[in-house]
């Protein structure tokens, strides 16, 4: 389940590229190369994208060459890995309306197919769950790798018998948050929970036994990741914002900020900038954006004024 495919400042062996540069010409975070795109952990901006075709040589009506193609590529967010075949409906393969005998066989024929495509329950339950977790990570806004990354651990989750007991819903919200802390996308479980057809606690539950299961490689999480959305969600300018991570990475350097709730601490950084800067700023805004307390907020501030962090620019 480690992102192998993402490299932080090196080689992409999928599509044989590397980052251009080490650092972001935006605001100097790290580069990284993922399925070919190349954006900043930081700011988000794109660098490059990946341009490659998977459609096929391009054919047209008065060729002779002959229009087969292989289908779409395999992928695991579907139970079969998108090798089922559908029966269409009121046209044939030219576009010519069928008759309504046709038409009535062709209804048959569907509905014998839907009730023979799933061989077991546990392919009906791997189809709800790769359904649920192309909801949930369309919801969140997440990328093609994170779904696909996702469904995977789901068939792992299954494979090792962590579904019985357990709402199907709550496992794939689990797996799309477990996939957000292994990659390292700043991504709460209050984020994740509101978008899910069940409880937080339920998610919760699930995420803490595939991980202690399935033994994830979840790295600890930096208030750094944090900041550029927050900053977003206030409004506030890029020096802040950068001056904000500056404040953060000195934070975790000193260790200031570990055990801390990331979020939080991203914001109590912002604050600080913010004061340093002189921009005007709600303590209530930051954490309503961090979905936090504004006492967590004001603690987390209090510590890094005490601290020599915050003393130097």
């Amino acid at each position: 389940m480690a992102s192998s495919d993402v490299y932080a400042h090196g080689f992409d062996e999928q599509t044989d590229k590397r980052p251009p540069t080490d650092d972001c010409p935006e605001c100097d975070g790290t580069l990284r190369t993922e399925a070919g795109e190349t954006t900043c952990t930081e700011c988000g901006l794109i660098l490059d994208e990946y341009r490659f075709d998977h459609r096929g040589p391009r054919t047209f009506p008065e060729d002779e060459a002959q229009r087969e193609r292989t289908g779409a590529p395999l992928t695991a967010t579907r139970h079969d890995r998108g090798l089922s075949t559908e029966i269409g409906a009121g046209t044939d393969a030219n576009g010519n309306t069928l008759s309504q005998s046709k038409r009535r066989q062709l209804a048959r024929l569907r509905r014998e197919h839907s009730r023979g495509k799933w061989g077991s329950k546990a392919e009906r339950n791997l189809g709800h769950g790769c359904t649920e977790i192309r909801r949930i990570t369309a919801a969140l806004g997440l990328a093609r790798d994170a779904r696909e990354q996702a469904c995977t651990l789901f068939r792992t989750a299954q494979t090792e018998g962590l579904l019985p007991g357990r709402a199907i819903e709550s496992v794939a919200a689990a797996c799309v948050y477990a996939t957000c802390r292994v990659t390292e996308r700043p991504m709460t479980l209050d984020d994740v929970a509101p978008v899910a057809r069940c409880s937080r606690s339920r998610v919760a539950n699930a995420y803490t036994v595939c991980n202690r299961e399935l033994d994830l490689p979840v790295p600890p999480r930096r208030p750094r990741a944090f900041i550029p959305a927050l900053a977003s969600a206030v409004d506030l300018p890029v020096e802040t914002e950068r001056f904000a991570r500056t404040l953060a990475e000195r934070a975790h350097q000193a260790t200031l900020s570990i055990g801390a709730h990331p979020a939080g601490f991203a914001a109590a950084c912002l604050e600080v900038a913010a004061a340093e800067q002189e921009v005007d700023v709600r303590q209530a805004d930051l954490a309503d954006a961090a979905a936090v307390t504004p006492v967590t907020v004001r603690a987390h501030r209090d510590a890094l004024r005490r601290s020599e962090v915050a003393c130097s620019r």
